[in-house]
C-alpha cells in the first residue's frame, strides 16, 4: 500500500496541534512562506509559494490510512498540492508528499489589513522552538514574507482554535520576535 505524507510548515510543526506520527524534520527547497490575506477570513493565513531561491524547514508526517479528510477539514481554504521530487532531499524523492497552500487566486489584493493572530503565531513559534531551537525560529522569520501587517494580541481570548499556553521562556521568545521585527501589536 502506498503511504502518503504531508509537509507541515506552520502550526503543524507544533506536535501538540495534531496526532500525526511519526514526524520527521525536513527542509523543503524551492518554497517560501508568506502571510496571505483572503477576503473571507478575518486574520492573515500562513501559506507557501514557490520560490526557487528559498528553502523552509518543517515536519513530514504520514497521513493515517491515506485518509486526507481530517487534514483537508483542518486546512479548509487551502489547496493540497503534490510536492515535486526536486524539492525534496534525495531520501524522500520517491515518497508521495503533499503541502497545503492558499492559492494566489484567493488572495485579496486590497491593502494588507488582516492581522496575524498572536495566538496562532504563539503556536507556530513554539513548534519551531521545540523542533529546531532558536536557529529554527530565526530561519522561520527570514523565510517568511508579509511581516508588514499588524499582530492582533488575542492571548487573553484566543481566536486560534488550537491555541496553547506558553511557558515563560516560550513567551519571551515570541515577544522578542515581535520586538525584533518591530511589528505593530493591536488589541481586540
Amino acid at each position: 500500500m502506498t503511504v502518503y505524507y504531508f509537509f507541515g510548515y506552520g502550526s503543524l510543526v507544533n506536535r501538540g496541534t495534531h496526532v500525526y506520527a511519526p514526524t520527521q524534520k525536513l527542509r523543503l527547497h524551492g518554497w517560501r512562506r508568506l502571510w496571505r490575506q483572503v477576503s473571507d477570513h478575518p486574520a492573515a493565513l500562513l501559506s507557501v509559494a514557490p520560490d526557487a531561491h528559498s528553502a523552509i524547514d518543517g515536519l513530514l508526517a504520514p497521513v493515517p490510512n491515506n485518509d486526507w479528510a481530517a487534514l483537508d477539514i483542518r486546512e479548509q481554504g487551502y489547496h493540497r498540492l503534490p510536492l515535486q521530487p526536486s524539492a525534496l532531499p534525495q531520501a524522500q524523492r520517491t515518497a508521495n508528499i503533499a503541502i497545503y497552500s492558499v492559492p494566489a487566486s484567493r488572495a485579496d489584493t486590497a491593502p494588507q489589513t488582516h492581522p496575524i493572530l498572536l495566538s496562532y503565531l504563539d503556536v507556530v513559534l513554539k513548534g519551531y522552538l521545540h523542533e529546531f531551537g532558536q536557529p529554527g525560529v530565526d530561519a522561520f522569520l527570514s523565510s517568511t514574507d508579509g511581516w508588514d501587517r499588524p499582530v492582533l494580541d488575542d492571548r487573553a481570548t484566543p481566536r486560534y482554535p488550537r491555541h496553547q499556553r506558553l511557558d515563560d521562556h516560550e513567551r519571551a521568545v515570541v515577544d522578542a520576535v515581535l520586538d525584533q521585527l518591530d511589528i505593530g501589536v493591536i488589541t481586540p
